[in-house]
């Protein structure tokens, strides 16, 4: 309490702010801020143990020199392992909560959250307007992002960064160790003596990147304890990939673990594949976990002899997968099944073709046997032999129909009930048939 009466004292004397819309103290910016930051860097929470595995706090700032209309002019994101926790968009106006754990907070911490971020708004704005100068930029929509935050590892080092952009493009990164600003390129260099004029600015966030930074993560560890510091194993698969040279290359998949941190590794036999091995950063997989892979090039038919070795602080034990190459006993069935298929689909075929053939090929038979059957040789119209002869003959020429019991042309007319078999019987008589 004693800390925080000192540096609520300090902040009330403040005479000018700073670039970080941190305050530069009357006798000196850096005395007694220094002292007071550096006794807030020593602070525990009641000597606590820190949970396993590793665990940060990050912090991503956006300021717009001209705010569009789906756009803030400021937003401010907090992350504690990748996942956000807090959000202030300058169209609202207010810190608001990003997890479900941090809903319990008191309004006290969202107010003084809120003043924060505004001063920041403000103090980013200045910065992107006289960074747009130093580009020769005076009009359009540009950008400055402005990311920092602090990292604990499972073996108890830490590690903290704190970079600045403009446009999406590396700008400006502070060297902790020296306290000096790192230009991206040489326009950037116009900042850097800039914030070089008061080194306190650096000093600053030294302070709080290796002190309170790391407090405040061990809090929101605290509070968000049931979802951050869960343990989630990782979902494993090799998979196979041939590039168009012939190479094969086999990929170690891990995905849907958590906590972040993960050992994958290829092994031949008792060696680890460490030269062989191509790596990947793990990353968010967009639902509260998170994947990796690890891959290794492989001689054609040795894909077998390799084995992914995963371990993982959620696993007791170091899990082996292997590339399980496709079923050759389904691969057998299918081919069968199609033959199969294939055979018989021809068998029907060609039966059918066969039938609808000879079928023809007797129609045709009966046509030209039928003037001579119904005619010379005796048998009569009306016998039943003659009216199917001419029936299938009809049918086979004109594409005819039966209608009614009866057979109708579409060349003849269907005989009407007063004059049965006139049509007919007079074409046999132009023919010089019996009557």
């Amino acid at each position: 309490m004693l800390l925080l009466l000192q540096l609520l004292s300090l902040l009330r004397e403040l005479t000018a702010e700073s670039p970080w819309g941190l305050p530069v103290v009357a006798d000196g910016p850096a005395s007694l801020a220094k002292v007071v930051m550096a006794e807030l860097a020593d602070l525990k929470l009641e000597n606590k143990p820190w949970p396993g595995g590793t665990h940060s706090l990050h912090y991503h700032y956006l300021a717009l020199s001209e705010p569009g209309p789906d756009l803030p002019q400021f937003l401010a994101v907090g992350y504690v392992d990748d996942q956000p926790f807090i959000h202030y968009d300058s169209r609202v106006d207010r810190a608001k909560p990003q997890a479900p754990w941090m809903a319990a907070v008191d309004t006290q911490y969202w107010e003084t959250e809120t003043q924060k971020q505004r001063a920041w708004a403000k103090v980013q704005q200045v910065e992107t307007w006289t960074v747009m100068g130093y580009h020769n930029q005076s009009s359009g929509t540009h950008s400055t992002q402005r990311t920092f935050g602090c990292e604990i590892r499972e073996d108890g080092c830490t590690s903290s960064f704190w970079q600045f952009g403009f446009d999406g493009q590396d700008h400006l990164s502070l060297d902790l160790e020296t306290l000096s600003w790192v230009s991206a390129k040489p326009v950037a260099v116009q900042t850097k003596r800039w914030w070089e004029t008061e080194r306190c600015y650096a000093e600053y966030d030294k302070a709080y990147l290796e002190g309170l930074c790391l407090t405040s993560l061990h809090r929101y560890l605290e509070l968000g304890s049931q979802s951050l510091t869960r343990k989630e194993p990782p979902k494993v698969q090799v998979t196979r990939h041939t590039a168009e040279d012939g190479s094969i290359t086999l990929r170690c998949w891990a995905r849907g673990f958590y906590p972040r941190d993960i050992s994958l590794s290829w092994w031949l036999g008792e060696e680890e594949l460490v030269q062989e091995t191509e790596y990947v950063e793990t990353r968010p997989g967009g639902d509260g976990t998170y994947q990796t892979w690890a891959a290794v090039r492989v001689p054609a038919r040795m894909e077998n002899g390799y084995i992914c070795h995963v371990q993982h602080s959620s696993l007791n034990h170091t899990l082996t997968v292997a590339w399980e190459a496709p079923s050759h006993q389904w691969i057998t069935s299918a081919k069968v099944i199609s033959i199969i298929f294939t055979i018989t689909f021809l068998l029907v075929a060609g039966v059918l073709t066969f039938i609808k053939q000879y079928s023809q090929a007797r129609n045709k038979e009966s046509c030209k046997q039928a003037p001579g059957d119904c005619g010379m040789g005796g048998l009569g119209r009306g016998s039943p032999r003659c009216s199917q002869a001419w029936l299938r003959c009809l049918k086979t020429k004109n594409g005819g129909r039966v209608v009614g019991g009866s057979f109708q042309s579409p060349a003849w007319p269907h005989p009407s009930p007063s004059a049965p078999s006139h049509h007919l019987g007079a074409r046999w008589r132009g023919q010089g048939a019996l009557h």
